[in-house]
């Protein structure tokens, strides 16, 4: 829909049923594996802050997309990534609508030609570029959005506003993405339905706020100790950290050395971390 004004169109009955095909042989398929006839080869780019970038040959699909140098200024010392230059058919996938997480800038700059925009139920991220759509995701409801398809789970914000965590496959792969939750009990029904996971990519930084009062002095979002302990219960093979990395604030306050406790926390628990730098990317072989 034009500028997320117009009804989302409704997609032919032989389009709908091949669709609905396609997203049950994904969830009978073990993640990891790539079913014959499915298009492999799967890249991941970690982006600034929260956001990742999800590549296949003629597809991409960005989870918290983050350019506006305005959204941190000097405290995030993160290299804003490009994300004009994705091939194919653009998505856009937000967790909620902060100004860290939903980036206008961003979204135009993917969806400014064309392409969709999901996100929570109960948000309404605007502006959108004039030739985007957008529709909201309810919690369980799979989008089939071309060669991914896309599941928003239950997450918790700190401040109580609507927020999802996505599931996405695509190229026999299977991935989790947290944006900023904090600890929750539905780690066990997401594990139990999606996992195991490739790779889940959690918030570590265990941030207090003082943005409200009055001030609770407890953390916001996960802390490495429950990222890790959220990682192990999905199943998920590796823990990439997202959402780290900002100081010099007064009302937003990261625990010490986030990176050095997930280390030292996922040793018990046979739990790969994989860093990524923003620009980087994690590749799969086929």
């Amino acid at each position: 829909m034009s500028g997320g004004d117009a009804t989302r169109a409704q997609p032919g009955r032989r389009w709908f049923l091949r669709g609905c095909a396609g997203l049950a042989a994904a969830a009978l398929a073990p993640s990891g594996t790539i079913a014959a006839g499915t298009r492999a080869g799967l890249r991941i780019q970690r982006l600034a802050w929260a956001g990742i970038r999800l590549q296949l040959p003629e597809a991409s699909l960005f989870i918290d997309p983050l350019v506006d140098p305005t959204a941190w200024g000097d405290a995030l010392p993160d290299r804003l990534v490009p994300v004009g230059d994705a091939p194919g058919t653009r998505y856009v996938l937000v967790t909620h609508a902060h100004a860290d997480h939903f980036d206008a800038r961003a979204v135009a700059d993917v969806l400014g030609a064309g392409g969709a925009l999901v996100h929570p139920a109960g948000v309404n991220p605007r502006p959108l570029p004039d030739a985007a759509r957008a529709w909201p995701a309810a919690h369980w409801e799979p989008q089939l959005l071309g060669d991914f398809t896309a599941t928003a789970v239950p997450a918790a914000d700190g401040y109580g506003d609507p927020q999802v965590s996505w599931v996405v496959s695509a190229g026999g792969r299977r991935i989790f993405h947290g944006g900023d939750t904090l600890w929750h009990g539905h780690w066990w029904k997401i594990g139990r339905q999606y996992g195991p996971f490739d790779a889940a990519f959690l918030p570590v930084n265990g941030a207090r706020f003082g943005f409200r009062r009055p001030v609770s002095g407890q953390p916001g979002v996960l802390t490495p100790e429950q990222a890790v302990a959220a990682a192990t219960i999905l199943g998920a093979r590796a823990l990439v950290p997202i959402h780290y990395g900002v100081s010099g604030m007064a009302d937003y306050v990261e625990i010490d050395a986030p990176l050095d406790r997930l280390r030292a926390a996922a040793r018990s628990h046979a739990l790969e971390v994989r860093l990524l730098s923003p620009g980087e990317w994690m590749d799969w072989s086929a």
